[in-house]
């Protein structure tokens, strides 16, 4: 068979940082070694019912069975609109100030196709989700990592960023609660980015796709509560995590209307629409009623509970996340992430996700999901203790 050859930009991307890391789990579920996956951040729970009878309703519509209007059904953007105004007291314009997409990965890729230029550099945090550092080289550009520390909550300070980066600088992009230290926004974080856009010129992306999870009795914010903030940049929401609708594939992006009306243009040539009895599903999870929603972030909250206070009793020294649902744990002493994560794996059959895949700032540290239940958690607790993994940290040399 014919061997061709991948244009150069595809021989330029890296490979996907979870696919490697699934492939090394799957050579140890392959020997008939029951792992305990708490590297993935696929959602475990079922999808809400109303929302299944929703689009089985939508699905033998005739309507239905054409080709999507461009940027999503005028129906669905309106329940987009109406979810914000309830939520978070934003008003939007369904015309002019949503776009629909099939999932917020797409989203995610395409703004940086959109807004910057081969040379120019798109600005996050280190750590950060590692598409991030990834699609802007779809665009002939590239990424810089504000290095973000737990003293500081995570959040980064614009001050410490370089003249010669910020002079490249062309779109920012921020993601709380974040992916992967769970770190939440403030009122004060978001006024200052709105500030730091202002003076720059420059558009704020922020990835909310974890706007549902938020604990000890603190409730995400959305950036576009923020004064000004809808003049500054949009905000990106997947139905993946708040609805478990993982594999419906549909998001949406809402805010500034240059950056809609772009993206717009951009995902219709590009991907296409998003089927319409999925965009009907969606409607219904927006506009119905959200005690599943709240139940969810309930159930994530003991998960975060349980698993912190069981690491701590075996010794591990963990902090615990205020949202999302992830927790970002430092490694003990000796290790590296990845030297931790293997040893987690090979000896106590307990599958992380290292932080250095997430940036340099990350390798002190690995990613822990809470998508598995109580029971499995406390038992990966045991299975370290046991394994012996905490009172044999190696010595750096």
């Amino acid at each position: 068979m014919a061997e061709f050859i991948p244009s150069r930009q595809v021989q330029a991307l890296p490979a996907n940082y979870f696919t490697s890391i699934e492939q090394k789990i799957d050579a140890v579920v392959k020997q008939g070694i029951d792992v305990i996956h708490l590297h993935t951040g696929s959602p475990d729970q079922p999808t809400p019912k109303p929302i299944i009878e929703a689009m089985n309703q939508a699905a033998p519509l005739h309507e239905n069975q054409g080709y999507p209007t461009a940027g999503g059904k005028r129906s669905f953007k309106e329940a987009i609109s109406s979810f914000y105004r309830r939520e978070y007291g934003v008003t939007l314009d369904p015309e002019t100030e949503v776009t629909v997409f099939d999932g917020a990965t797409v989203a995610i890729s395409a703004l940086p196709q959109t807004l910057l230029n081969p040379g120019d550099v798109m600005l996050t945090t280190d750590p950060g989700y590692p598409l991030y550092y990834v699609c802007p080289e779809l665009a002939g550009a590239r990424t810089y990592g504000i290095p973000v520390r737990a003293e500081d909550d995570f959040l980064p300070d614009y001050r410490t960023i370089p003249a010669d980066i910020l002079e490249k600088a062309h779109l920012l992009m921020l993601n709380y609660p974040n992916n992967p230290t769970g770190a939440m926004a403030t009122e004060a974080f978001f006024a200052d980015t709105v500030r730091f856009s202002r003076k720059h010129q420059m558009p704020v992306v922020h990835d909310f796709a974890y706007a549902a999870f938020g604990f000890d009795g603190k409730r995400p914010i959305s950036f576009l509560q923020t004064p000004g903030a809808k003049e500054q940049g949009i905000e990106v929401y997947t139905l993946s995590k708040t609805y478990n609708m993982a594999g419906f594939r549909v998001g949406f992006a809402v805010g500034n209307a240059s950056i809609i009306r772009a993206l717009s243009t951009f995902h219709d040539i590009d991907h296409s629409d998003v089927p319409s009895p999925i965009q009907d599903a969606g409607s219904a999870a927006l506009l119905g009623a959200q005690q599943s929603v709240q139940q969810l972030c309930a159930l994530y909250e003991q998960r975060r509970n349980v698993l912190v206070e069981s690491m701590r009793a075996i010794g591990w020294d963990v902090r615990a996340p205020k949202g999302s649902f992830f927790c970002w744990f430092k490694v003990p002493n000796g290790y590296t992430s990845e030297s931790f994560a293997d040893a987690l794996l090979e000896r106590a059959h307990v599958a992380v996700a290292p932080g250095a895949g997430f940036g340099t700032h990350g390798d002190q540290f690995v990613r822990v999901g809470l998508l598995e239940p109580e029971e499995r958690l406390k038992e990966a607790a045991e299975r370290i203790k046991a394994s012996g993994i905490l009172s044999e940290a190696p010595v750096k040399n």
